[in-house]
């Protein structure tokens, strides 16, 4: 192949490391043979700060990341925040928390962790966390929602978020039950353009790889879009080719074709 990115925007969980957040030999080397080899590695995650410097140490790698679906772009280390969007995510958490008088939420404490109303399941959610009334949380502007519900299925969450008119946000349903809600407008592709923005580099000339409802728009903006072997057929349909799985280390064996 001719055609060789000058930025590579990579999903953590699905992509650079699996669901239980190992990373294995095989894309560890590639990733740091690509960064080696001159080409801009950029982490681009739904995942907070504690979560994406978290992977940034299994990869020993400095740089910079799109954080929380894209309202949060940085630079690591030492963490600079360089770019970072709001919204009042109240009106939101309330029709839901009305839905589903069970639901646990977070809201994200930028470069901290989360504030939640009640403890999410072991490893869902990383840093500082702090509990609070549901009012707390939404009394201000916040980066991201995160609402999960371990007895209901995704496919209730879909159903959900489509009854409950969530127009006036960017949401995401994961895997789970898990709801992330984003300011309008905002996704990795937005992030990414404000990284792209900075540095000189034309979207053309991007290689996004991921596997999750959250890539859809990093994968149609980016010069070539690469799926997951893994991920739902409505992200593969959105992405220019598809690698292997977590399992069969398909990110290796796409970032092993510029090399």
């Amino acid at each position: 192949m001719t055609w060789r990115p000058r930025l590579v925007a990579l999903d953590v969980d699905g992509t650079l490391v699996d669901h239980e957040n190992v990373m294995s030999p095989a894309v560890h080397e590639a990733v740091l043979a690509l960064r080696d080899a001159g080409t801009e590695v950029v982490i681009a995650t739904g995942r907070a700060v504690p979560g994406v410097l978290n992977c940034a140490d299994k990869l020993d790698i400095e740089g910079y990341a799109v954080a929380s679906n894209g309202a949060l772009v940085l630079a690591y280390r030492p963490v600079e925040i360089l770019h970072s969007v709001t919204f009042d995510a109240s009106e939101a958490v309330r029709r839901i928390v009305e839905a589903i008088p069970e639901a646990l939420v977070a809201v994200e404490e930028i470069g901290v962790g989360y504030r939640v109303s009640e403890p999410f399941p072991d490893g869902e959610i990383n840093g500082t966390i702090t509990v609070q009334t549901i009012d707390q949380l939404i009394a201000e502007p916040v980066t991201r929602v995160i609402v999960r519900a371990p007895g209901r299925s995704a496919d209730e969450f879909h159903r959900l978020a489509a009854d409950l008119g969530l127009d006036d946000t960017n949401y995401y349903v994961g895997y789970t039950a898990w709801l992330d809600i984003a300011p309008q407008g905002v996704s990795k592709a937005s992030g990414l353009q404000v990284l792209c923005d900075r540095l000189g580099v034309d979207r053309a000339d991007v290689l996004a790889v991921g596997d999750g409802n959250n890539d859809v728009e990093m994968l149609v903006w980016a010069g070539r879009g690469v799926a997951m072997g893994q991920a739902p057929e409505s992200v593969k349909v959105a992405a220019d080719a598809i690698t292997g799985s977590v399992a069969a280390d398909g990110l290796a064996t796409e970032l092993s074709r510029y090399l």
